[in-house]
């Protein structure tokens, strides 16, 4: 803007709060002026600010400023601020102690000489230190007046509360110098010992003289400048660097000759003083006065530039554009937030190791109090450099008195330390003898289990050709087996790989093994695992006989044989249970060596799956046509569990189908063909097929589980318990020992043969029975008798039905509440006062709906208008009395609906018949239900002639026109009661009469889904299925 001739007023308020607000209120209705720079006292500047939000003037306030009360927006709406607050200050000294890690302090000060600036400064402290969870500030001293002897009372007071002393002295009186020399004096300016001193307008370590020009603040006039220069190493000061730029430049200087030269100029005409050789620098706030100015013009032209007709007089518009930024002469960057308070920068300055002062770290102050630490070095150890490089603690390691330091425990407990180190010494040694003899008795216990797994070659002997005895199967020899269950070992001693011993009096079977390995310790730990490895379904491992004529593995003889034997022997009969028992143990025993350390069995086979005298199965041995694909085209020896569960399912089609592995007696392919082809795999890898024998009668899911064991991936055939659990559900028999299960189907046999045709003769009588109820429930009688002489039932017009629709009111939120247990009692009590009320025949039920139709089969003129209408009044009636047992406070509520129509009705299906109705009534009686009210019944214009016109005795009332979906408007009515009572008592035997003559069922009402078919095919079936099929399990779903 073009600012042309502007006046200026100046006047003095001399920091006189009330001379200041006199003046202001001058200026504003005198004066009549625009802007305010100043004042430049704290309670003056209060005052006018305040009276210039009254005024709505802009004011600029500048100079000794320092009240936090500035920055409230809200109380001072027109006030900008070029200061730096207090509050400010105290939340830079806690970003110092969080740098530092410095989490307590001393505040120590005087209002000696300035009442305001340090009562101030301890007020935001305190208050920082109440808004700050990790900062205390554990004491406060106060020095009423400043003297050498109240300076050392004061620090030998706080010498003993803290480390780090936060000091406030006024500027300018020399008690800064005079509080370190008295530090110094007491010896108080050790490496532990911090001194803040936190100062607005201040350049820390320099001060002005006393001749007008600068100094450092420990240059004296009394001969201890280098005391005091000790002491003020010791020192950091939290100062705003009084606005001076950290590096002048030319034009901050040419700005500085240019004040001083101008002093002469009006206001000032200062023409004689200053001029003298004491004033060669201008004041330490010129450069805020110049900021106050500028940021005024920046703003007005914000303004105009805005609104070219805009009120530069107002200060609430011009501090709506006072948020800025803007380079001050000295460089330095001016920020103005959107309260119009400067964001403030103050400096954390202290002493190098040069003795020199030096700007350690910056710290800016936002408008929320978020404080951004900038540190100046590279190096923390430059800050404690007289130090030694070595941060000082908030609090010393011997504590603020120097008596806390921690005992050396040795000296002070020093017999209990030789008490406890000769016990400790004890107990080593008993340790290291226990641990010797451990070690000695665990050597002694291995070799006692070695002993019992190592069989002497003495102890077996050989069993005599004469004796009887029991010989194993097929599995164990190259021979054929006998056709027998259980076989002589006489002439069958001794086999290719197996001979047979006595040990302890049983017989055992003994392994040959061609080579004589030797067992390390690896394998004799094994072995012992071996030896007290036992469960019901698998094989014992006796021992092993190293010292015989050749290695042998001694396991017990079991005498019925292997599995495949048992399998082959057409002389054993089979059946479901017998299978599944067989399978049971094969799984039980398989599970117990997953869960072992062996892990797998890794072999097995039909051949190694024995069976003992009580025709359990025990596992053994192995062969190839068994073996799992990825073992074939592996050559590892080890096996792996999901091949054990592969070898499982090949066992499982030998059982079912009664036949070889593979029908080895039918294939064309012979046995290394066969391993050829599993080995190969493919798309359709070559499985064993499963014919299943016709006396055996398998759960189909039995077959699906075999399917999944020998799957071509290891990782899709299911784990052994996966397997274990599959076979426990598909058998009901609880029998966990097969021959337990053969005797007692033998005992039960032998006592219940005789009255068995009896009792069966008078089952079938009782099942007919049962079935001809079952069918008059599902079919009308005459047409259930029809069915029964194989008569075809005709469709059949009924010219006039009345049909019943019924639903329970909000029975969703409330099967909510409900356990689905508790859901299904609550219905078969209510269905049960409902059947008792109907005393028709037995209907079933679906959820919470009820469809009742009378008139048909066989027909009743008019009446079963009233007879639906008496029972749709009792179960009314039934409903006041009904509680739900467990929510005593919720009560039952219906919604009925009634229809009088023609409806076809007929026979829909073969198989299973179905007594079915079709017509458009059907689907208004659902309508009038669904568009009823709860506690209501809702009767069609037509039911409502049968009721009042035709029959008569019935109260009604008009609905008046409802718009049905489908039906368009139609006029519906109420219906009220009976006349003469409430229509219960007559109900029973009403219906009773026409017991046979009606047709009722039963149907969740699902009026929505009826509106999705076309009338020409809605139906009803009265045995609960027919055309509601397709919703019904859905809708019962969503009930329960």
């Amino acid at each position: 803007m073009d600012w042309g001739v502007f006046s200026y007023t100046v006047v003095f308020d001399e920091c006189s709060e009330s001379v200041g607000a006199g003046m202001a209120v001058s200026l504003f209705r005198d004066a009549d002026v625009d802007v305010i720079i100043g004042p430049t006292c704290n309670f003056p500047a209060l005052s006018a600010s305040t009276l210039a939000s009254y005024y709505d003037v802009p004011i600029y306030e500048w100079g000794l400023v320092t009240s936090p009360d500035l920055r409230d927006a809200d109380r001072l709406p027109t006030t900008i601020t070029l200061t730096i607050d207090t509050f400010s200050m105290t939340m830079a000294l806690r970003a110092m102690f969080r740098e530092f890690g410095w989490d307590e302090f001393v505040f120590i000060f005087t209002s000696d000489g300035d009442e305001q600036k340090c009562e101030s400064m301890k007020d935001d402290i305190q208050s920082m230190a109440a808004i700050s969870t990790d900062i205390i500030m554990s004491y406060t001293y106060q020095i009423p007046y400043v003297t050498d002897a109240s300076l050392r009372v004061a620090l030998r007071e706080i010498s003993t509360r803290g480390r780090i002393f936060v000091s406030c002295f006024p500027d300018n009186r020399g008690f800064k110098r005079s509080y370190m020399l008295a530090a110094h004096d007491l010896d108080l300016i050790e490496d532990d010992y911090v001194y803040i001193f936190i100062d607005t307008k201040s350049k820390g370590f320099v001060v002005p003289s006393e001749t007008g020009g600068l100094q450092y603040i420990w240059q004296g006039s009394d001969g201890r400048d280098n005391d005091a220069l000790k002491a003020f190493k010791s020192v950091f000061f939290i100062a705003d660097n009084m606005g001076a730029p950290e590096v002048e430049t030319d034009a901050y200087k040419q700005f500085s000759k240019d004040v001083i030269r101008r002093m002469a100029d009006p206001p000032f005409l200062c023409t004689t003083d200053c001029k003298g050789p004491n004033y060669t620098t201008m004041a330490p706030y010129t450069t805020q006065l110049y900021e106050a100015f500028y940021a005024y013009a920046l703003v007005v032209n914000q303004t105009l530039t805005d609104d070219p007709n805009g009120n530069i007089r107002s200060g609430s518009l011009i501090l709506v554009n006072s948020e800025m930024n803007f380079t001050s002469v000295d460089g330095n960057m001016v920020q103005l937030n959107a309260n119009g308070t400067r964001v403030p920068t103050v400096f954390l300055i202290g002493m190098n190791t040069s003795q020199v002062p030096q700007i350690f770290a910056k710290i800016s102050v936002n408008d929320t109090d978020l404080v951004t630490y900038t540190p100046m070095y590279t190096d923390e150890k430059m800050i404690w450099a007289s130090r030694g490089g070595v941060r000082p603690k908030a609090v010393p390691d011997c504590g603020f008195s120097g008596k806390e330091c921690p005992v050396d425990f040795v000296q002070t407990y020093l017999v209990y330390v030789l008490v406890a180190a000769f016990i400790v010494l004890l107990a080593l040694i008993c340790i290291i003898f226990g641990i010797f003899y451990t070690i000695n008795q665990r050597r002694k216990e291995i070799e006692r289990q070695n002993l019992l797994w190592q069989l002497p070659f003495t102890q077996l002997k050989v069993i005599s050709k004469k004796g009887k005895g029991e010989a194993s199967f097929r599995s164990l020899q190259s021979g054929p087996s006998s056709t027998s269950t259980k076989l002589t070992v006489e002439s069958r001693s001794e086999t290719q790989h197996f001979i047979f011993y006595t040990y302890e009096n049983e017989i055992v079977v003994a392994m040959k093994h061609e080579e004589r390995v030797q067992l390390d310790s690896t394998d004799s730990a094994e072995m012992r695992q071996l030896r007290i490895l036992e469960h019901d379904n698998l094989n014992r491992f006796i021992g092993m006989c190293l010292d015989g004529p050749q290695l042998l593995s001694i396991w017990k003889f079991c005498a019925r044989g292997s599995l495949a034997d048992v399998i082959q022997k057409s002389s054993v009969r089979m059946d479901n249970i017998f299978v599944f028992s067989l399978l049971k143990d094969i799984v039980n025993g398989l599970a117990y060596i997953h869960s072992s350390f062996l892990q797998f069995h890794g072999k097995l086979t039909s051949r190694c799956c024995l069976v003992d005298d009580r025709w359990q199965v025990k596992v053994a041995y192995y062969e190839l046509l068994w073996t799992a694909p990825e073992l074939l085209r592996s050559d590892a020896s080890e096996g792996t569990a999901e091949g054990d569960i592969y070898s499982f399912g090949i066992i499982c089609s030998e059982l079912i189908t009664r036949a070889t592995v593979f029908d080895l007696d039918n294939r064309k392919e012979t046995p290394e063909e066969l391993i050829y082809l599993v080995k190969k795999g493919g798309h359709q890898p070559i499985r064993p097929a499963l014919h299943i024998d016709e006396s055996i009668e398998i759960n189909p899911a039995l077959l699906h589980l075999v399917r999944d064991c020998w799957a071509e991936r290891a990782s899709e055939r299911p784990p052994v318990d996966i397997v274990k659990s599959s076979l426990r559900s598909m058998t009901d028999s609880r029998n966990d020992n097969l021959m337990d299960h053969v005797f007692n189907m033998l005992e039960s046999y032998a006592s219940t043969l005789e009255g068995e045709v009896e009792e069966r003769t008078k089952e079938l009588v009782e099942e007919k029975k049962k079935s001809d109820v079952l069918l008059y429930r599902m079919l009308p009688r005459q047409v259930a008798e029809k069915l029964k002489l194989g008569q075809t039932v005709q469709p059949e017009t009924f010219e006039s039905v009345t049909l019943f629709f019924s639903d329970v009111v909000s029975f969703t939120k409330l099967a909510g509440r409900c356990t689905p247990l508790q859901v299904v009692n609550l219905l078969n009590d209510l269905y049960t006062v409902f059947d008792s009320i109907i005393d028709a025949h037995d209907v079933e039920t679906i959820g919470d709906g009820y469809l009742c139709v009378s008139g048909l089969p066989r027909r009743n003129g008019n009446d079963h208008t009233r007879q639906i209408a008496s029972m749709s009044l009792a179960f009314m009636e039934s409903l006041e009395n009904f509680r739900v047992p467990h929510l005593p406070a919720e009560r039952i509520n219906l919604r009925i609906g009634i229809h009088c129509g023609s409806v076809v009705a007929g026979v829909v299906g073969l198989t299973m018949p179905r007594y079915c109705l079709f017509g458009d009534a059907v689907n208004t009686a659902s309508r009038m239900e669904s568009n009823g009210k709860p506690g209501q019944i809702h009767v069609s214009s037509e039911a409502n002639h049968m009721l009042t016109e035709v029959l008569g005795g019935f109260e009604t009332r008009s609905r008046g026109e409802v718009i049905i979906k489908g039906k368009g408007v139609m006029e519906t009515f109420w219906l009220i009661s009976m006349n003469g009572g409430s229509g219960t008592a007559p109900v029973k035997s009403i219906l009773r009469e026409e017991h046979k003559n009606d047709a009722a069922a039963e149907q969740r009402s699902v009026t929505p889904d009826l509106e999705e078919l076309p009338k020409s095919t809605k139906k009803v079936a009265v045995d609960d299925d027919g055309i509601y099929a397709s919703y019904r399990r859905q809708a019962t779903l969503k009930e329960l």
